[in-house]
Parts: structure tokens; C-alpha cells; sequence
């Protein structure tokens, strides 16, 4: 149930970092918006700290989860002042906090196999619990399409290819990591990622059952996103 390896890990953190630094002002106005200018933030799927940092910079206070063990060390690193902890987002704990994020589809991930919609039933009201009236819970959702696809990327020190197919309401992602280890030598590492593709009307109807009012949103702030993707805004009455 770990996800991410020491090496995907590290280059999730160099080469794909770009959506949460784009969609940092987005997800800001949205918390400013609501009235969450400061307090604890609960960043779910945390992975490397990039959001946490930015967090920290605009004067929040940040609690980040995640389930990869590399990716809290990772996170450590660039946002040394915030918390982190290693878990899943459908079982940890979660403190009475301003807000809780959760970026980069980190809800339709499978490292913990309990995902499905009986599990984000209960999650949702765990973050309803945890939230202060007027609380703020933002996150993003991979849904249903065309996604069949592969794709490779070289860099100076590391090389990755990766291969989509959705079939069945499930994507699943195979990668391949090569890192340069030593002068001449790469170090390889597979993984394979599944996602519980969701339906944002769906997941919408669950959090006003849970108490929130809920919007969807096709963009955090300047960032549009991919077409089969939503971004989901719910607030504690």
C-alpha cells in the first residue's frame, strides 16, 4: 500500500511538480474566498510538499498525509516547517482544522484497495467531522474517458515511460523509472498505479449528503484541467 518509490518519487518531485504549482493560486483564492485566510491545513495525498510549501508561505499551518514513505521525505525537505505523517486518506486521522486538500487525484488513487464508494462515504463525513463550520474541503478527480495512451520522458538523471488503459471504470497506469545511479549505472523500478475512476455529480450528491455545499469547478483559478477531470469545492455549513 506504499506507492511511489524512492525513485518515482523523485522524479514526480523534479519533472511533474508543474500542476501543483499551477494550481496553487486557484486553490488559494478559493480558501481566501471562504474566509480561510489562515490556520490548519489537512493536504491529503501530500506527495513531495510542493503545495505544503506554498501553504506555509502564505502563512498557513499544514498537516500533510500520504501513503508513500518516499514521498514524506521528499516533502520534509521542501516544506521543513509543516507536519507529515505516513497514511492512507480513508483512515487517518484527520484534526479539527480550517481546511483539507487533496490535489492530483489523490482520491481515485488504490494504494489502499478499501477505495470505493462505500469508503468515501465515511471519508467525506470524517472531513466534515474534522472541518470548523465554514471549512473549506478542495480536491480533484480523474473521471471516465478516453485514456489509452503511453508516453516517455528523458532527462539529465532520470528516464520514465508510462503506459494508460481505462477499462471497467478502472484506469491503470504502468510506469517504468530509470535513475542514473553511479557514473555509468541506471537503477530501474516498476510500478503499477490504479485509479477508481468517479463521477463529480456523483461525488457531489455524497458530500451534500454529508452537510457540504458543493460546486464543481473545471479550473483551479488561470489552470484549466484535463477534460476528464473536475475539481470539486465543498464547504461546511
Amino acid at each position: 500500500m506504499t506507492g511511489y518509490s524512492a525513485d518515482l518519487a523523485y522524479v514526480h518531485d523534479v519533472g511533474f511538480s508543474g500542476y501543483a504549482v499551477n494550481a496553487a493560486p486557484g486553490v488559494l483564492a478559493i480558501l481566501r474566498s471562504a474566509g480561510v485566510h489562515a490556520g490548519l491545513v489537512v493536504d491529503l495525498g501530500c506527495g513531495s510538499g510542493i503545495w505544503a510549501a506554498r501553504l506555509l508561505g502564505e502563512g498557513y499551518r499544514v498537516l500533510g498525509v500520504d501513503v508513500s514513505p518516499s514521498m514524506i521525505r521528499l516533502a520534509r525537505r521542501n516544506a521543513a516547517r509543516a507536519k507529515f505523517r505516513v497514511g492512507s486518506l480513508l483512515t487517518c486521522d484527520i484534526p479539527p482544522c480550517d481546511a483539507v486538500t487533496a490535489l492530483g487525484e489523490c482520491v481515485n488513487y488504490c494504494f489502499d484497495p478499501r477505495n470505493n464508494a462505500r469508503a468515501l462515504d465515511a471519508f467525506f463525513r470524517r472531513v466534515y467531522a474534522a472541518l470548523r463550520p465554514g471549512g473549506v474541503f478542495v480536491f480533484d478527480i480523474a473521471e471516465a474517458g478516453p485514456a489509452t495512451r503511453s508516453a516517455q520522458l528523458v532527462r539529465g538523471d532520470w528516464a520514465i515511460q508510462y503506459s494508460v488503459e481505462e477499462k471497467r471504470g478502472i484506469l491503470t497506469r504502468r510506469i517504468t523509472t530509470f535513475r542514473k545511479s553511479g557514473k555509468a549505472c541506471w537503477r530501474r523500478t516498476d510500478e503499477t498505479h490504479l485509479q477508481r475512476l468517479y463521477r463529480a455529480v456523483d461525488l457531489a450528491s455524497k458530500l451534500r449528503d454529508a452537510g457540504f455545499r458543493v460546486r464543481v469547478v473545471r479550473a483551479f483559478g488561470s489552470l484549466q484541467l484535463p477534460r476528464t477531470h473536475a475539481g470539486i469545492v465543498a464547504i461546511k455549513r
